[in-house]
């Protein structure tokens, strides 16, 4: 530690002092930082004012600030010739020791290169030296010892102790407790901190040594070999881990197996220090030679051999810019705060701020922590964090989201979202429509497989794998009486049609007429919405006559104008092209806040060109296509769609399903909705509606296991059987096993029939009246052939009528019946069950009656009060009674 550039050290005492030095010691109090304040800035909020200044040391090399507070501010020095010289920066402070103005004197004059504070025995001083032939190199002085009064009283006893040219003085201390390394050089020395009469020491450019002040010459043990001898530095989280440095290179060693370094790490320049954080476990700062950069490095694991790789995060800390930093010291206390100063003596107070790693529980508390601080955030603090989607999957998990499978509708229902509600709806038509084309074998649904509008567009349903050309054809309006021959454009084949199907416009077909979907939609208060669909299908009189209901309704929901006044301005509309009716259109339609009203006056004013209509954002998706379905050629309409999809997908909109229809596409999408909105439950429940291929996919794998880690977490594990099972029914072929089986107290294989059945052992027989000799019974384990314990009030061997065989119950006996293909769970009166204390325990109809009037176990000679033990005990016998 030889001070060729400014050095700065936090003091051990306080924590709003440090110390800088190079050929003079000054020491510096931080406060805070004020307008106008003259003082040295050293961060945003604190400045740096000097106190003292001592000059009296000359041939400074090295320093070491006492980690006592009387004295106060007392600096060991040592210096180019060997000597260390206690010294105090504060005048008048209380020194009961009198250690102000000692100095520590060697034999010959060499330099001192390290000095170190014995962290548990302040008094102990280690000082080490340059190599001299006939002398030690490590010298232990006690600060506290006196030195002899008849010290040189002849020329040959102070050539023993004091350089020949050396008076000596009443303050000087000449013999140290220790000395160690005869005729070796000491570069760099630290203290164990959990070992106090323990020293590090880095010696002779080629070995690092570990010295015990109890046994002396026992110190040369495990000694490796190596040139990284320079800063060696114990980490104060971790005895057995310590550092040094040689060159551009840093060493990382572990006691524990100090044959060579379990970490190297290179640098660019060479290094001039390193040193461990006092306040954070792990975290080592390193300085090159004219660098501008502190390289920190998070140690969070060493591995010892090549089988794990070392987790090590860098991180670097730039205070100055692009100048070169001289030094740096950490402060002992406050967390992460280190002291940088620069060759011109420019002094910066940085704190380094940790990485956050941030919890979020399915309850919406939130934990992060942040160094030593464990902050949490209570949902109770703050009730907006009850919107958050966690919350909302919760509590739609509790009410069966997801598990209706007769009216699937009802599912948007319970979700109680738009968005949910649409693709609800959509799951709930195209099942039905394929349910319906099965029945009918010459559909064209017959082999539907979720597929949606875009695909179906294509053509990938019919035979061919390509749609049939479109038939352009001439409507005419309905309600245009005074209008002879006003007419639209359409176009029609198959794969538009079933389209049409998807985005609930089958009109006039199996009974149901437009006229029927108005009225649902007027019913729900949607008038603009019945109004347009009205006027798209040619209908402008109803269109007309709805407004005008919509207009006196109670739930009217109008624009900013009556719609009273729409249906006037629709009443003139007229088919030829430059009129004042069209003009009056184009402005009033820009002054309308509803899209649908928007889009129908965009829709009368339109020629064969109903981009404005098609790129009306606040019209429902399955509107968009049917009209895009009906009044676009076969070209525009598969770019249309094409285009509307990618959107659909980009932006992670659920009512894009109607277009991509739940495949590979619509996977894409729902990734996308899952990445915006973090609802892996919706995304779960939808994707159990499609094909088991799609299923397998890795993205759905991981929404469904997600899903189930919160169910667990939320501890709704009655949810949690439901989702499994509603999951497993789609997808058939990974269906698991029975998990939960009685077995036998001797082989320890199960004596179920049903598991007995499905594995490569023989199966159990079917009950039967009478059973020849060779084969197993009822009463035994179908393994083993033991008895299966008895019943402990009917005495009867377990599994007489018990586990999967055909019965008939006959009051509350039931018989098994042979040759019967149909099989049944038995009666659960003569299930096993017993008490998890005692072991005893027989058919649950027998042990329930006995409970009833008694409270200890059946069994002779066992205390064991079962029915206290076990929450089954606080159920009545009524309650009991009837699940009998």
């Amino acid at each position: 530690m030889i001070p060729a550039n400014m050095e700065i050290l936090w003091s051990p005492n306080h924590e709003d002092k440090f110390l800088t030095f190079i050929s003079d010691l000054s020491l510096y109090q931080v406060e805070p930082w004020r307008e106008g304040n003259q003082n040295q800035q050293i961060s945003q909020n604190t400045a740096a004012t000097l106190l003292a200044t001592n000059s009296e040391n000359q041939y400074l090399k090295c320093v070491a600030w006492y980690p006592q507070t009387e004295p106060d501010h007392l600096i060991a020095v040592g210096q180019a010739n060997g000597r260390v010289v206690l010294t105090s920066l504060c005048q008048g402070s209380k020194d009961p020791f009198a250690l102000s103005g000692k100095e520590f004197v060697p034999r010959h004059s060499r330099q001192c290169n390290m000095l170190a504070w014995n962290p548990s025995t302040p008094n102990l001083l280690a000082a080490g030296m340059d190599k001299y032939r006939a002398d030690y190199c490590i010298l232990i002085w006690d600060v506290l010892a006196t030195p002899p009064k008849n010290l040189a009283t002849t020329p040959e006893r102070r050539g023993s102790f004091l350089p020949t040219n050396v008076e000596p003085a009443a303050s000087m201390i000449c013999k140290p407790l220790h000395e160690i390394g005869l005729s070796e050089t000491a570069l760099s020395l630290s203290w164990f901190n959990h070992e106090p009469k323990t020293l590090l020491a880095g010696m002779n450019n080629k070995h690092i040594r570990i010295y015990d002040l109890r046994d002396i010459s026992r110190s040369q043990v495990n000694t490796p070999l190596t040139k990284a001898v320079y800063g060696v530095t114990v980490d104060p989280y971790s005895e057995f881990r310590i550092a040094s440095f040689v060159d551009t290179q840093v060493a990382i060693w572990d006691l524990r197996n100090f044959d060579k370094p379990v970490l190297t790490l290179m640098e660019n320049r060479p290094i001039i220090k390193l040193s461990w954080s006092p306040t954070r476990t792990g975290l080592l700062a390193t300085l090159s030679k004219d660098s501008s950069v502190i390289k920190l490095y998070d140690i969070q694991h060493v591995a010892i051999g090549d089988e794990v790789e070392s987790a090590i995060v860098e991180r670097v800390l730039q205070p100055y810019g692009q100048h070169a930093i001289a030094s740096f010291s950490w402060h002992p206390g406050h967390e992460n705060r280190l002291l940088s100063i620069t060759p011109s003596g420019t002094i910066k107070d940085t704190t380094v701020f940790e990485r956050i790693t941030l919890n979020w529980s399915p309850y919406t508390n939130m934990a992060w922590a942040c160094g030593r601080r464990l902050l949490q955030f209570d949902e109770d603090a703050e009730p907006r964090v009850t919107d958050d989607i966690s919350n909302k999957m919760k509590q739609r998990a509790i009410v069966g989201y997801g598990l209706k499978t007769e009216q699937v509708w009802e599912n948007g229902v319970l979700g109680g979202e738009i968005a949910l509600q649409n693709i609800w709806s959509w799951i709930d038509l195209v099942k039905s429509l394929r349910d319906e084309g099965k029945q009918k074998l010459n559909s064209k649904l017959s082999g539907y497989k979720m597929q949606g509008a875009k695909a179906i567009l294509k053509g990938e349903l019919t035979p061919v794998g390509f749609p049939s050309k479109s038939e352009l054809q001439s409507v005419p309006w309905v309600g245009l009486e005074r209008h002879n021959g006003g007419q639209r454009h359409i176009y029609r084949n198959e794969c538009r049609e079933m389209a049409l199907q998807l985005c609930g416009w089958s009109f006039n077909r199996d009974g149901v007429t437009i006229n029927d979907f108005l009225d649902r939609l007027q019913s729900d208060g949607h008038y603009e919405r019945a109004a347009a669909i009205a006027l798209f299908n040619l209908k402008i009189r109803n269109a007309i006559e709805i407004l005008n209901k919509g207009s006196t309704a109670d739930n009217g929901k109008g624009g900013d104008i009556n719609l009273n006044v729409v249906a006037m301005a629709l009443s003139g509309y007229t088919e030829e092209k430059k009129t004042l009716w069209r003009e009056m259109c184009r402005e009033l339609k820009t002054q309308l806040s509803s899209p649908y009203l928007r889009a129908m006056f965009a829709f009368l004013i339109a020629d064969d060109n109903y981009d404005e209509v098609l790129y009306e954002a606040g019209i429902a998706i399955q509107d968009r296509v049917a009209i895009a379905c009906i009044y676009l050629s076969d070209i525009k309409m598969m770019d249309y769609i094409e285009k509307l999809t990618a959107k659909m997908i980009e932006v992670g909109n659920l009512d894009g399903i109607l277009l991509t229809g739940l495949t590979k596409e619509g996977v894409e999408l729902l990734q996308m909705y899952v990445d915006l909105a973090g609802d892996v439950q919706t995304a779960s429940f939808v994707m159990a509606e499609a094909s088991p291929e799609l299923m397998k996919d890795g993205r759905v794998k991981e929404w469904v296991d997600s899903y189930r880690d919160l169910l667990d977490m939320w501890r709704l594990w009655h949810q949690r059987a439901l989702f499994d099972i509603h999951w497993f029914r789609g997808e058939s072929g990974s269906r698991p096993s029975q998990q939960v089986s009685v077995s036998c107290n001797f082989c320890g294989k199960s004596i179920s029939t049903s598991v007995q059945g499905r594995g490569p052992r023989r199966p159990f027989i079917h009950y039967t009246a009478r059973t020849p000799a060779t084969k197993s019974k009822v009463t035994c384990c179908p393994g083993c052939r033991k008895p299966l314990p008895r019943c402990a009030l009917c005495l009867m061997h377990m599994g007489t009528a018990s586990g999967m065989g055909s019965y008939k119950a006959l009051g509350n006996k039931p018989t098994v019946s042979a040759g019967v293909k149909e099989s049944k769970q038995v009666h659960f009166a003569n299930w096993f069950t017993w008490c998890q204390s005692c072991r005893h325990g027989g058919h649950a109809n027998h042990v329930t009656d006995w409970f009833r009037e008694h409270t200890e176990c059946p069994v002779t000679g066992c205390t064991c009060r079962c029915m206290t033990l076990d929450s089954v005990g606080k159920t009545t016998t009524d309650s009991l009674a009837q699940i009998l």
